[in-house]
């Protein structure tokens, strides 16, 4: 049953860091890219292009942290075994 529980709580933690990773990359990308909104089209297609990579890594490493973590202590909040009884 231990395993099962760890199994279960793993699996949380992962699926939870990698949707957050995914979130993480779509809010820091709609952040980064406000920047480029008032220069010209084709300073904005280069301003696009050079503002992604960055915003991809920061967004993903942050979301996967996060949600990690989170995902790991509400699964683990949820699945703990109550000894006070």
């Amino acid at each position: 049953m231990t395993k099962k529980r760890i199994l279960i709580c793993t699996f949380v933690a992962l699926s939870s860091g990698f949707f957050g990773g995914l979130m993480g990359v779509q809010m820091t990308l709609m952040l980064h890219s406000q920047k480029c909104q008032n220069q010209a089209w084709g300073l904005q297609q280069m301003c696009s292009t050079w503002v992604t990579p960055g915003s991809i890594w920061q967004g993903s490493i942050a979301g996967v942290w996060i949600g990690t973590i989170l995902g790991a202590f509400v699964s683990g909040s949820i699945i703990h075994k109550s000894n006070h009884w």
